[in-house]
């Protein structure tokens, strides 16, 4: 077994997007190679109502999937083929744009005007990029969730992890999307599969990974079950922890214990032409797609 170096560890920053959606980018719009087959992905967490209400309006997308999970209130979709639906507390929904989509996400806090989710991009390959549009959506209840001896609980929203297959069908990328919390003061390593580039996401209490570069380490307890560990300072909450090649990851529970998302994928490889919310290969696809929007062709009839 091999433990994941921890490459980088970095703060979601604030920033807006739609009509005016307060959120934190955690990474986006950067080196698509960084965490291939992954683009983005955002917190738009809020107490507010102020700063969600206006949401995102009618937007196109080609040649990626977004991946919804929402935590608390309520976001409303529509889009150009008719679909429309409602996501919950504890839902997720996962849409292939492919071929290419309009659609609007407009969020409604819950009682206490308190609106809690992320998104996450993933790119598609070329084979992929203009497959039929489809969608996901997956409720709650149907996140098959397990929990530990040592009171460590875990969704499983995509991907097979302790004997448990999460609802959602990816494509290509091969996903795997966990939710995890790790009870006060537990050390808890999980496996991930080398082939795959990996990344956690802390959004409840504190934690620390452990980190494979001994030296660039900081030892915090002498001894754990009869070995040092070497783990970096303690991480709180909007903090991406980005990893390096191996097999699992070790993290050390802080006081209130830790919430954290661990997300990896297997790597496309492939060029990006990006600008905002289409992703393609080349800068021809690129502006053929956009020369599309423009004529009104966007949208492929036999879809």
């Amino acid at each position: 077994m091999s433990l994941r170096p921890v490459l980088e560890t970095r703060t979601a920053q604030p920033t807006m997007e739609g009509a005016g959606v307060h959120l934190h980018r955690a990474f986006g719009f950067q080196d698509p190679s960084e965490l291939d087959p992954f683009l983005l992905f955002d917190d738009f967490r809020n107490d507010d109502p102020e700063h969600f209400i206006k949401g995102f309006p009618w937007h196109p997308h080609r040649g990626i999937e977004t991946i919804t999970y929402v935590l608390a209130g309520e976001v409303e979709h529509q889009d150009s083929l008719g679909n429309e639906g409602t996501l919950g507390a504890g839902d997720v929904q996962w849409m292939t744009a492919g071929s290419g989509i309009l659609h609007q996400e407009m969020p409604a806090g819950n009682l206490k005007g308190q609106m809690h989710g992320f998104q996450l991009w993933g790119n598609l390959p070329a084979a992929d990029k203009m497959c039929a549009p489809r969608y996901q959506d997956v409720q709650s209840g149907d996140i098959p969730e397990v929990i530990d001896d040592d009171g460590t609980k875990l969704r499983v929203i995509t991907g097979e992890f302790w004997g448990k297959r999460g609802p959602v069908d990816g494509i290509a990328a091969d996903p795997q999307y966990l939710d995890i919390s790790v009870p006060a003061g537990v050390k808890k390593t999980f496996k991930i599969d080398t082939y795959r580039r990996a990344f956690a996401y802390i959004f409840e209490g504190s934690g620390a990974f452990s980190d494979a570069a001994t030296p660039q380490g900081v030892l915090l307890e002498k001894e754990v079950a009869g070995e040092e560990l070497h783990i970096r300072d303690m991480s709180g909450d909007r903090t991406l922890v980005r990893f390096g090649s191996g097999d699992e990851v070790t993290v050390q529970a802080g006081e209130e214990g830790v919430r954290f998302l661990l997300i990896s994928g297997a790597p496309i490889d492939e060029p990006v032409a990006w600008h905002g919310p289409i992703v393609m290969n080349t800068q021809a696809e690129l502006r053929q797609a956009f020369a599309e929007l423009r004529n009104g062709t966007f949208i492929r009839p036999n879809h």
